[in-house]
């Protein structure tokens, strides 16, 4: 009797163990996931391999990356180059895409290195990579100082730009030459967990969830210095945190509008494409999932951002698209088709998340002057 109790017992000590290590590794998988990482790609983001580059032309590894249309960043250690489109007169291998190459902007493309599909098309700061004047700023914020680029420019209604998941404030550099040409001042924010700002207290990201405060705090800033009004430009978290500001913020009759590029609207679907990325083993996924939701902050009973179109009361427009791996679409699709009134959703297709400038520039800046315009 007693060999049958141990026996049991055993079993029993070792699935309470088997199950604490389970519940351990989704906590690691969890924070690992929310935890910035620089360079890291997104999923949807694979390596490629330059075969050959030069003459203002590259040969990348093909993919469904790399035959994207449009103008990407590409990104190894200690490089970054600009592409173009795929040529289509070009001589493409059964393995190679050849696109144009616009620009080595730092190190070297040799053959053999492997690189990243970026939206992130420059780097450095508004003067270096675009010849735009600025300034460094500095704006206050509950954790500490936040840094800012503003760009001026003669309007009163200013551009606060907000950057996504697996960026920094140099990816919303793509828009700012189009804003200066319409004369719009651009405050480009970087916020809690960004390299020169404060650590969140956790040192995890919440997927806009806490962070929209700081966006709280560009917003007084900007009418703090000579804004009448603003426009909130969010990519990612970064829209997510635009439509927290409206919901949430005591300045919100400030708010002239929103531009939403691929907002992150399903936090759940979002989670489990981090997760998932971090090649977290499957059996362990769904506890992953759930102690990601709970290290954020976000419960079930925890409305996600745009889960009421009635409560917005400024005009909207989406930039989002049916390819997007971390962000799905539909929810945009949803939060249009309610309010009509006010929500306008530009579809892009071909694009990854927070690419869709990159897919067509052309078409995205298009779209924005159309929505800005009555604006200004």
């Amino acid at each position: 009797m007693r060999t049958v109790t141990a026996a049991a017992a055993a079993v029993t000590t070792t699935l309470i163990g088997a199950g604490a290590a389970a519940v351990a590794a989704g906590r690691y998988a969890a924070d690992v996931a929310l935890r910035p990482r620089p360079g890291v790609p997104l999923p949807g983001g694979p390596r490629l391999s330059v075969h050959s580059a030069g003459d203002g032309r590259i040969a990348l590894t093909r993919s469904l990356a790399s035959l994207r249309p449009g103008t990407y960043g590409l990104a190894a250690p200690g490089v970054h180059a600009v592409v173009g489109p795929v040529l289509p007169d070009a001589e493409h291998g059964p393995d190679t895409v050849v696109r144009r190459l616009l620009a080595v902007t730092h190190g070297s493309l040799a053959p053999g290195t492997r690189v990243t599909l970026t939206p992130q098309v420059h780097i450095g700061d508004p003067r270096t990579a675009l010849g735009l004047d600025h300034a460094d700023v500095d704006i206050p914020g509950e954790l500490g100082a936040l840094p800012a680029w503003f760009v001026p420019a003669a309007r009163d209604t200013w551009v606060i730009t907000v950057h996504g998941l697996g960026s920094g404030r140099e990816h919303p550099m793509v828009v700012m030459p189009f804003l200066h040409r319409h004369r719009l001042p651009v405050l480009d924010l970087g916020y809690r967990g960004d390299l020169g700002a404060p650590e969140p207290p956790d040192g995890l990201g919440h997927l806009g969830e806490s962070e929209w405060r700081d966006l709280d705090a560009a917003i007084r800033y900007a009418l703090r210095y000579g804004a009448r009004r603003v426009i909130l430009h969010g990519w990612s978290t970064g829209a997510t945190m635009a439509l927290r500001a409206v919901e949430r913020s005591a300045l919100a009759d400030r708010i002239a509008g929103l531009v939403l590029d691929s907002p992150v609207l399903d936090w759940h679907t979002t989670l489990r494409a981090l997760v998932a990325a971090r090649r977290t083993p499957a059996p362990v996924l769904p506890l992953a999932v759930r102690a990601a939701e709970g290290r954020a902050g976000l419960r079930a009973d925890h409305l996600p951002p745009g889960a009421d179109p009635g409560a917005l009361r400024v005009p909207v427009l989406i930039f989002h698209g049916p390819d997007d791996a971390l962000a799905p679409w539909e929810p945009s699709r949803r939060l249009a088709a309610a309010r009509p009134d006010l929500v306008t959703l530009h579809t892009v297709r071909q694009a990854g998340h927070g690419a869709m400038w990159n897919a067509d520039p052309a078409g995205y800046e298009e779209a924005l002057r159309r929505f800005l315009t009555p604006l200004m």
